[in-house]
């Protein structure tokens, strides 16, 4: 293959992870809001009375997750590939954070099927009293909470490898690959304090405005502008 090749190549690849960036976004998001709409915190029949009356909208919430999980594996698999150049030891460890991500997203959203299971069944409303009908209901919220902290975690690290090696050459703007790199490394901070001081989790929710804007802008920039490699400069030396 030819550095022409190469390049395409490369450029290809850098297209496809900005649609993905967008794409994975966009399904996360659905599925966050669709699903969270329906729970009622401490009332378990409410909840499974919402969820009954928009099953499909709900189920709907619950697939946009496996489509996230899905389109995370594709977008670390077109970064790696768009910047392995630069540093494939690193680009390979970012690659591996990202697929340990999708995991978890997807376990997330095959749990929720799950307990759709329990919230629409009528043996369930007649084997838990009202009492365990609201710490079920607690305890689905904590699960998840604590599930979306812990594999944002491996998301902050992953995508901040990933953007160190952009800031580090010229592929995308400085701008662009700055703030990204600024708000990965706020991702695992923000959640770590969410798990361990989860009263303050409201509030350290805005941390995840950088890394959200940036996603955005840097998708849209690799999508239709692709990657700068006329006068790229690798992340490290090669050795002589």
């Amino acid at each position: 293959m030819t550095s022409t090749d190469i390049d395409k190549s490369q450029i290809r690849y850098a297209r496809l992870a900005g649609f993905m960036y967008l794409l994975v976004d966009a399904a996360y998001l659905t599925f966050a809001l669709v699903t969270t709409r329906f729970r009622v915190p401490g009332d378990f029949a409410e909840t499974a009375h919402r969820i009954m009356g928009s099953e499909l909208l709900y189920r709907i919430g619950l697939s946009s997750g496996l489509v996230a999980s899905l389109c995370i594996v594709f977008l670390a698999m077109s970064l790696y590939v768009a910047i392995k150049p630069l540093d494939n030891d690193l680009a390979l460890l970012a690659l591996v954070f990202r697929l340990l991500e999708a995991t978890f997203v997807g376990g997330q959203a095959i749990l929720g099927f799950v307990v759709l299971k329990f919230y629409i069944s009528a043996d369930s409303l007649n084997a838990l009293d009202g009492k365990q009908f609201s710490m079920f209901v607690t305890l689905h919220s904590s699960a998840d909470s604590i599930v979306f902290n812990s594999f944002a975690i491996f998301f902050g690290i992953g995508s901040t490898l990933f953007f160190y090696l952009l800031f580090r050459s010229t592929y995308i703007p400085k701008l662009l690959s700055g703030l990204g790199l600024l708000g990965s490394v706020l991702v695992p901070i923000v959640c770590s304090g969410s798990l361990m001081w989860p009263q303050h989790a409201t509030i350290l929710q805005f941390g995840w405005a950088p890394i959200g804007l940036a996603e955005i802008l840097v998708g849209l920039w690799l999508l239709f502008k692709g990657l700068n490699l006329q006068v790229s400069t690798p992340a490290r030396p090669l050795p002589k």
